[in-house]
């Protein structure tokens, strides 16, 4: 069934959806311009980040096992965003949107993976370039593998919602 941008399918659509297509073997990969969604590995690696010109990380999984992420761990070479968000369907990450959102839109570089994080730039990209969620998944899906968990397909499902009210 095709929807158009004003629309927000149902949650089985938007999964079919994110379940197809390319699934990207990358550690990162730029998803807007300036704009990268990264797995653990990349955001752990200074080296990398100095090397790719990385100059800020939001990381959506701050204080979680295996995170190296932080102020000290990047020193003052890497401004650090950290979201301490789990990955379940109870966790409630839409009180991260806008700020994140925000955040990406002031400094345009970002790391992530594909349940978090990739809400969080799908957020952005509805907030302040005005996407549908729809065209939002899309665009993303054209360059990375993303999978938001149900929790997080529903909140943004709202957000889409109150940015663009069906007439």
């Amino acid at each position: 069934m095709e929807y158009s941008h004003h629309e927000t399918p149902p949650i089985k659509e938007l999964e079919k959806l994110l379940y197809g297509g390319k699934r990207s073997g990358n550690h990162m990969d730029e998803v807007w311009p300036n704009l990268f969604l990264g797995d653990m590995c990349v955001a752990n690696d200074r080296f990398i980040l100095w090397k790719l010109g990385i100059t800020h990380v939001l990381n959506a999984a701050h204080g979680k096992m295996h995170c190296q992420g932080g102020r000290e761990f990047y020193g003052s070479a890497v401004e650090y965003y950290g979201v301490p968000a789990d990955d379940s369907t109870a966790f409630n990450l839409s009180v991260y949107f806008q700020p994140c959102a925000d955040y990406i839109q002031e400094v345009l570089n970002c790391l992530g993976g594909v349940s978090r994080s990739a809400s969080l730039v799908l957020a952005y990209l509805m907030i302040h370039q005005y996407f549908s969620l729809l065209d939002a998944v899309k665009t993303i899906k054209q360059h990375r593998w993303i999978f938001p968990n149900r929790g997080f397909l529903k909140q943004l499902r709202a957000l889409d919602a109150t940015l663009c009210p069906v007439k």
